[in-house]
């Protein structure tokens, strides 16, 4: 018998690579969700500091 589970990553906006890099400055950093999201929003990423947040609760 085999299950199939899907990717955690499935039905995201943006890519997997993406959400594992913002996750990472959040945690090994200690910035806060609002500078990670201006960090994003300086390179032209338009994401809110509630989307990070969640994403660090889902893969964190």
């Amino acid at each position: 018998m085999t299950t199939s589970t899907k990717p955690p990553y499935v039905g995201h906006r943006f890519s997997p690579k993406l959400i594992s890099h913002v996750v990472w400055l959040y945690f090994r950093f200690l910035l806060s969700l609002r500078m990670v999201k201006e960090m994003l929003t300086f390179r032209g990423i338009v994401v809110s500091h509630e989307t990070i947040r969640q994403w660090g609760l889902k893969f964190g």
